[in-house]
Formats: structure tokens, sequence, C-alpha cells
């Protein structure tokens, strides 16, 4: 349950330690007063839960069991980014709470200013091995068990959903060929993936299961008795699976009817999981042989994970520089300087670093460098930067001066927040990792079956999930979740 503060619009989990200390008195509701950030959250969550309930309209208006599946995939999708989004919310307010005690706070001692930069993390090449028995898969024997599935994924607040995959003893391996980039990562990030199952061959249909055992129950019960029994199981007016009738239905129907998607196993991954090449992470199962949605997992996942933290790939300082080429008094050069990854670049002129112009000079920024501020003499305010580096087993110093001791004082800053994450990003420093931008999905063609109504399947630039255009769907349905998928 989640409270909301009818002025600035914040949540707050009811029952948290938070809401007892506003209750209390220590914490006002003016201290949640909405930020830009706390705005653009709460638009998300507004925007999801009129996704969720297209989803939950378009979920009851399918007729065929694909496009109920991919409608049920993108609800669970709906779902889950609601909660992740009320989360971040609810940790975003609990930060400013705490950042304004410590404020106040007279015993507060020096907080240290220093985070390190984002960086966008990327997982492709998903592989799921399966272990299925030589009596099915060489053998062929037994039911062929068919389920759907497809991989949640989740990194602070952003989420993410694969293709859906059909699976059966025919398979050896799942595999999911999306590339998925989460572009706001700390070092500390963990991404989760889920996999979800469910079973192709149950009815998708709402009001499947009551004709079934009516079905049953009036050839054991007899002409007569099995006519009326049908007749009290025929869905009617007030049913939540049709628009004619009153009569009740004996055995409990979902709130939201249709295939529903099960946890079948989970992972986490770190930053130590980043390398840049194909590898093998534990797979915790949580599914069992008994369960419909069951697949005879290897244990294991298979996938390729990189990041790009922002101190490699964006510039993190620019600015005219002075650097002293040759061991001369007089040999300094006046350069423009930029700070990016694992290097400092020298450029006549702001416009050759424009012009992707050859540098002057490059010089290493790496973790084995050593950099330190020297007086340029005993008159003098300004002082000289000095980068050392090893090359070939020698060392090399090269010497920097700024117009100013506040220029020198930046550069300095930058350096050592350079530094600090590159300690942080690890082995993602070291060199730039390769990441490929998703490419579109072609769209899925889905003829439609005779007799039933019109359907026209429309894949989405994003790929998530199939728009279902039906006769039993309004437009204004369409269009929202059009919009939606678009947007995404």
């Amino acid at each position: 349950m989640f409270c909301r503060n009818q002025t600035s619009r914040a949540t707050v989990a009811r029952g948290s330690a938070l809401e007892m200390e506003i209750r209390r008195g220590k914490f006002r509701q003016s201290v949640f007063m909405e930020t830009p950030q706390d705005s653009d959250i709460q638009k998300k969550i507004d925007y999801e839960i009129r996704m969720r309930e297209g989803a939950c309209k378009l979920l009851a208006a399918c007729s065929q069991r694909d496009q109920a599946l991919e409608a049920s995939k993108s609800l669970l999708t709906c779902n889950a980014r609601i909660m992740a989004y009320m989360s971040e919310l609810q940790r975003m307010k609990e930060a400013q709470v705490m950042q304004r005690v410590a404020r106040r706070s007279s015993d507060a001692g020096p907080m240290d200013d220093r985070s390190p930069c984002k960086g966008k993390v990327a997982i492709s090449d998903l592989r799921i091995p399966l272990m299925w028995k030589d009596t099915e898969y060489f053998k062929n024997k037994g039911e062929l068990h068919r389920c759907a599935v497809f991989c949640l994924l989740q990194l602070g607040g952003e989420i993410f959903d694969t293709d859906m995959v059909m699976v059966d003893r025919t398979l050896t391996d799942i595999c999911f060929d999306n590339t998925i980039v989460f572009n706001e990562a700390a070092p500390g990030f963990e991404l989760r993936v889920e996999l979800y199952s469910c079973c192709s061959e149950d009815d998708c249909s709402a009001g499947s299961t009551p004709r079934k055992l009516a079905s049953k129950l009036s050839s054991s019960l007899g002409r007569s008795a099995g006519k009326k029994m049908r007749a009290s199981l025929e869905p009617g007016a007030c049913s939540p699976t049709s628009n004619g009738g009153g009569a009740t239905i004996l055995l409990p129907v979902p709130s939201v009817p249709g295939p529903k998607y099960h946890l079948l196993a989970h992972t986490t991954l770190n930053l130590s999981h980043v390398q840049d090449s194909f590898r093998t992470h534990d797979l915790t199962i949580t599914g069992n042989e008994e369960c419909s949605y069951w697949l005879p997992l290897y244990g294991s996942v298979c996938c390729r994970l990189a990041a790009q933290p922002h101190c490699m790939t964006q510039q993190m300082m620019s600015g005219c520089l002075r650097v002293k080429l040759g061991g001369e008094p007089q040999g300094w050069t006046n350069v423009y300087g930029v700070l990016k990854g694992t290097n400092l670049f020298c450029y006549h002129q702001k416009e050759d670093m424009e012009a992707n112009v050859e540098p002057v000079l490059t010089i290493g920024i790496n973790k084995e460098t050593r950099i330190r501020a020297a007086e340029k003499d005993p008159q003098s305010k300004a002082q000289n930067i000095c980068i050392t580096n090893q090359y070939g087993g020698e060392e090399v110093t090269h010497t920097l001066s700024a117009d100013s001791r506040e220029d020198t004082q930046r550069w300095m800053e930058a350096f050592w927040q350079q530094f600090y994450d590159m300690s942080q990003w690890r082995q993602c420093c070291d060199d730039l990792m390769k990441i490929e931008l998703p490419s579109p999905r072609k769209p899925a063609i889905v003829t439609p079956k005779q007799g039933s109504l019109y359907h026209e399947m429309v894949a989405p630039a994003s790929g998530e999930g199939l728009l279902l255009q039906d006769n039993a769907v309004s437009a204004e349905i369409r269009a929202l979740l059009s919009s939606y998928y678009n947007d995404r």
C-alpha cells in the first residue's frame, strides 16, 4: 500500500519507518516538496498505470493463443515497471530526508561529495541451455511439451523484456537475440535477469475451463441433468467473461483472464561479471517438474555483459593549456587539452578537435599514471602539472601549465575524479568495450484463423510485445498501446 501526499504528490510507503517519523513530528510534510525528478517518476508511474489498464482490456479481448501470451507478457512488464518506479521514488524521498538531517546536524563531520560516474551496461546473446531426457530429445517420445518464455531484465529503475520464444524438446538452447542497454548504471549495479515461462497448451480463453468441465459433466450425468449443469456454467451478463446472461460461475475466475507467466529461474549480475567476451553464469531455478510451465534447465545462463563508463566515452575536462615539448626552458606550446578515456589529447586548437584532426600530443592517463602539481617558481602563483608514465620501461614526464591557479585546480580535480572513476569501474576502464545498439525487430506475420474475429498483428519498433487490432478492442485502447510501444 502506498499513500500519496496531495500537495506534493510524493509517494511514501505506508507503515515504513519514514512514515512513522512523519507521524511523530520529526519530519514535516514540507520535506517532500516535489522536485523535477519526483515529477518525472510520478509521470512514469501514471503512464504505466494507464498502460496496464489498456493491457488488461487488450488481454480480455484476445481470442487467439499467441496474442493472449503477448498481451499477458506486456501486462507483467507494466506491473514490474510500476513497482520499480515506486521503489525508486521511495528511495529518493528517503535520501532527501537523510540529506536534510545531515545538514542540520551540528556534529556532522565533513562529507565526501565525490561519487563515481554513471555508464552504459549492455547484455546480449542470452543463451539458456536445456537438458532434455534422451527419450524426449533423441527418440522423440512422450508428449510435446511447449512453453512460451521470455526474460525480464531490471537494473535500478530501468526494466526491459526480451522477445517471447516458444520452446519444446526440439530446442537445445533458449536463445534471445536482443541487445538490451541500460544507460544510467552505477559501478555498484545489480542486473537481475528473470526467466518467465507459461505452458502454451493451456487454453487462453477466459471461459474455456467452465465449458470443458460442463462438457464432461454433461456426458457423465446424462442429457437432462447435464443440460442443466451446462446452463449454470455458461458465462452470463454479470460474469467477467461475457456481456450477456445472469448466471453465476461455479469455478473461480482470475481477476485478469488469460494465460499466466511464472518465474522459472533468475540470476543477478554485477560489475565482477563484466567482461568483453561470452561467459557462463549460474542460474537459480525456482520451478520443479510438477509445474505446468516447467522446462529442464541446465542451471546456467550464457551471455555477453559489457560496460562503458561515461569517463571512457565522454569528455571529462577540456580547456586551454601550455605543454612543454623537449628539454629547453622556452619549449612551451599552446594546446587545447581534452581529457577522455585513458588519454589526455592535445590539439593545436579547439577546431581541430571538432574536425577530428589528429592530436599533436597524446598523454596516457591510466591507473599507473602519477600526477602532481608543482610551483613554477617562488614568485609565481600559478602551478605546473607534471604527468608521469612508464613507456617501455622508461619513465617519461610531461609538464603542463594552465593560465591561473584556479584553472590548475580544476584540471587537478578532473584528474583525481578520473582516477576515482577508474578505481570504481575497474576492468571496464582498461579498454573501451564495444556495445552494439539494438536493431529494430522485424514484424511478426500472423494469419487470421477461419471463423474468428479479424485480427491484425502490429509489431512496435521496440519489439516489446505485439499489439492486437480486434473488432472487440476500442480504437482508444489501440492508440494508447501503440503510442506506449512506440515510445519504448
